[in-house]
């Protein structure tokens, strides 16, 4: 009996030595006695980028979504490919990762790093995570405190992005499927796929919708019909499969509810869009966010908190980055 109490007292010892990074690690103004500005350095600087372009907004949200579900949130999407490895961000799903979101992290980093106190004291990790709430405020959307204690990885792989990213032809089987490995609920899948209420998609990821949807039926039925007159007429066939549209046509600078009145209007862009609406499991959610934006904006909180605690480097599994793009 007395052995089996000391395997007890073991275990127990080894669970509070070794407890989730996650939970441990992350926690607001993590960096206070370290580089107490910080949020205000990177504030700061995001607000100069998003004056320049508005691409800032869009761009710096999807890098912190592309990047947290491949290898979790440690910039490993930031790494340059180099002769003897192809990076993440040179997996075909992460061409089309605007420049201006690794922008605007590399030149937060180099602000916090211009104060000697801050210097490699900051991970690129949580210079993302504070930049995407930045942009989701500058645009109209919700402020938070975000959790801090990233470390970044030390593996950038593109063969690591198979799989992990949806694609804009999901149903809602896969969307779920791919979210609940990342700890990730229903609910906080449809709050993140709100995202799309900003920036563009080019015209080659949606033009089975409105061309080639169904032998007989060219044009996908659950969209609607004058929107998808405007998308043919915005990209005709045989276009440039580059040129880019508005995911949201109504309010594409704002973050806001509108997405969801658009999928109540048959106007979601991808079918992965508009499945929420047309599935009968998810569309109570969409309808209820539809109408309620402050709910909205708190579920949106909480799933992008969710999402910021997947796959958090620690100890020996990470470090701080000196280069942004590089490892050490």
């Amino acid at each position: 009996m007395g052995r089996f109490n000391l395997l007890i007292a073991l275990s127990l010892l080894s669970l509070s030595v070794f407890p989730s990074p996650s939970v441990a690690q992350l926690r607001q103004n993590f960096y206070a006695d370290i580089c107490p500005n910080v949020e205000t350095i990177v504030r700061n600087e995001v607000a100069k980028k998003f004056q320049q372009t508005f691409v800032t907004v869009p761009a710096t949200l999807r890098l912190f979504f592309h990047d947290c579900f491949v290898q979790g949130c440690d910039a490993s999407v930031i790494i340059a490919s180099t002769a003897s490895n192809k990076a993440e961000k040179d997996h075909p799903d992460n061409l089309s990762l605007a420049g201006d979101g690794f922008d605007t992290v590399i030149k937060a980093k180099a602000a916090v790093d211009a104060i000697p106190q801050c210097r490699n004291r900051v991970s690129c990790a949580d210079i993302l995570t504070m930049a995407t709430r930045d942009v989701i405020k500058l645009s109209g959307g919700p402020s938070y405190a975000v959790e801090l204690g990233r470390l970044d990885g030390l593996i950038s792989k593109a063969s690591d992005v198979d799989g992990r990213l949806p694609g804009p032809t999901f149903n809602l089987n896969q969307l779920n499927s791919l979210f609940a490995a990342n700890g990730l609920s229903q609910q906080d899948m449809i709050a993140l796929s709100a995202a799309h209420t900003l920036g563009f998609s080019h015209c080659g990821k949606f033009a089975n919708r409105i061309y080639s949807f169904a032998p007989g039926n060219p044009v996908d039925p659950t969209l609607n019909k004058t929107y998808a007159t405007q998308l043919q007429q915005m990209c005709p066939k045989n276009v440039d499969p580059r040129v880019a549209i508005n995911m949201d046509p109504i309010t594409p600078r704002t973050f806001d509810n509108i997405y969801f009145k658009n999928l109540q209007q048959g106007m979601g862009l991808f079918t992965s869009d508009q499945v929420l609406f047309t599935d009968t499991r998810s569309r109570p959610t969409v309808d209820a966010w539809a109408g309620d934006s402050q709910a909205f904006n708190k579920a949106f909180v909480d799933a992008m908190t969710k999402l910021g605690r997947v796959g958090v480097k620690s100890g020996r599994n990470g470090n701080i980055r000196r280069d942004c793009g590089a490892f050490n």
